[in-house]
């Protein structure tokens, strides 16, 4: 296969990588651009994970883009609504078109002399080699592995003579009908699958190591709804995410103020939903609320599958698996047909690419990010990274945006290359998801990008403050350096469009 030159490469048709692309559609009107998605069809974590309930743990009115409003008044979604409406969000920007599919990139190298990039990369039904070369790389592939969830080696689990199952490689075929089920994990997948799993096993049972804090919401925005009768969806849509952004925020200053309240009103409703059906400290963690992400369940329906006695919770310790279930170090022992292991991700960026700058490997692990969106010491390239104490669409919404602008600024200035330089003082020792201590944060931190200390380079995760650093704040304020190939073409700079 010939190299192809565009003016933007994506890598990823997640829901980031999707809405790159109808941002520099809608702000950077006449790029050539290309998507290279390593699997089949369009929709990242919404397409691969399809086990029983998968939904999203935001509301859909900050999940959703800031472009294109979401017209349901279901507050968690499914992961087959999601899916529709990243489809959906594609088709309606002609993005489809520009995805090349079964394409797995391995490499990107950038070039000073040359002003550009050169991905080289594989089709993964043939093994055919392709290169494609650009002015500018957006990495759009979340930070997991997509090949490999996170399991543990359990002690005896080749003795355990049911079936074994990783949420992330979720069986078409598994039937769970009438069978005693054993989730591992306390997270938002077996949250998530408990009550769903529940209404057609004989018993589910979550085995946790420690309690995760669970809130129930309703799953229905009343407040949406009665409003539609009066007003525009659109209308409606952005009323609800400005509300939603305002309650998020408030809700994590004051766990992070105040925890220990926090903490009261969480048990408290918790409680309140057990009706005693269940000890409360299966929902107690010794850690504060949002040094972990808070798991969401719509309408308590956790709670209920407990209530109603088809699910309990159990915190403990595996000992080891048995040939009919799972040993505990309390000398307890769960009898299982199936055991689901809801244990985690892998940590991974760019799909497990290398990236070299004029012949250097980068370490990504040792660099710090620029407003949360550009790598220190690397050119033309933005990262497209979500929130991980709000809705992860909402940066990267920005993150797109600003990606956009910078791209302009180059443009109308005849600027062929970018790059953030950061000195020592600006490094700091966690990385960029150092607000969460979850297991998948800390198995990772030496695979991701530095936290900054102070300014441009402090990832904040605050919307808030991101919003205007990110949208309106002068593109060269002296950290950045801009430099010129003169042999490169130089474009006409695009009318940008107004952003909903």
């Amino acid at each position: 296969m010939g190299e192809q030159h565009l003016d933007v490469l994506i890598v990823g048709a997640g829901i980031s990588g999707i809405g790159a692309a109808c941002h520099l559609t809608r702000e950077s009107p006449g790029k050539t651009y290309a998507i290279l998605e390593r699997r089949q069809t369009m929709g990242g974590t919404w397409d691969l994970f399809r086990y029983p309930g998968i939904r999203s743990d935001s509301d859909m009115f900050t999940f959703g883009f800031n472009f294109r409003p979401w017209l349901e008044t279901k507050v968690l979604a499914d992961g087959t609504s999601i899916r529709e409406y990243v489809q959906d969000t594609a088709a309606e920007y002609g993005v489809e078109k520009h995805i090349r599919y079964g394409i797995k990139v391995l490499s990107a190298s950038w070039s000073s002399a040359e002003a550009r990039w050169t991905v080289e990369a594989v089709s993964e039904a043939t093994g055919e080699p392709t290169r494609f070369t650009a002015n500018f790389v957006m990495a759009c592939t979340g930070y997991y592995n997509y090949d490999h969830g996170y399991r543990p080696d359990f002690p005896g689990q080749e003795r355990f003579t049911g079936e074994v199952v990783h949420p992330q490689h979720w069986p078409d075929d598994l039937d769970y009908a009438g069978k005693k089920v054993v989730i591992i994990g306390s997270g938002a997948t077996a949250v998530t699958l408990v009550p769903a799993m529940a209404e057609d096993a004989a018993h589910v049972t979550m085995l946790q190591r420690s309690p995760t804090y669970i809130v129930s919401l309703p799953a229905e925005d009343k407040i949406s709804a009665n409003l539609r009768r009066v007003l525009p969806a659109s209308v409606v849509y952005k009323l609800a995410r400005r509300r939603n952004i305002g309650i998020q925020r408030a809700i994590y200053a004051l766990a992070k103020a105040r925890p220990n309240a926090v903490r009261k009103l969480v048990l408290k409703g918790a409680e309140r939903q057990l009706k005693g059906t269940s000890d409360l400290r299966h929902f107690s963690p010794k850690y504060d609320p949002w040094d972990q992400r808070l798991c969401i369940v719509p309408d308590g329906d956790l709670f209920k599958s407990i209530r109603d006695g088809k699910a309990s919770i159990v915190t403990d310790r595996i000992e080891s698996f048995t040939e009919t279930g799972i040993s505990l170090e309390s000398g307890d022992e769960l009898e299982a047909d199936l055991i689901i292991t809801a244990t985690g991700l892998n940590v991974q960026l760019m799909g497990g690419a290398t990236l070299e700058v004029d012949g250097s490997p980068v370490a990504v692990n040792q660099a710090v990010t620029y407003k949360g969106v550009l790598l220190e010491g690397v050119p033309n390239a933005a990262i497209v990274f979500g929130y991980v104490n709000a809705s992860w669409t909402l940066k990267a919404d920005i993150a797109a945006e600003y990606a956009c602008r910078l791209i302009n600024h180059m443009d109308a200035h005849g600027y062929t290359q970018v790059v953030a330089h950061a000195q020592e003082a600006d490094r700091g020792e966690g990385s960029v998801l150092a607000a969460l201590n979850s297991g998948y944060v800390r198995r990772g931190n030496d695979h991701l990008p530095r936290q900054g200390t102070h300014g441009p380079w402090k990832v904040r995760n605050d919307y808030l403050r991101d919003v205007p650093v990110l949208r309106r704040a002068p593109i060269e304020d002296g950290i950045l350096e801009f430099s010129r190939v003169r042999s490169a073409p130089k474009r006409a700079r695009p009318r940008p469009r107004a952003t909903a």
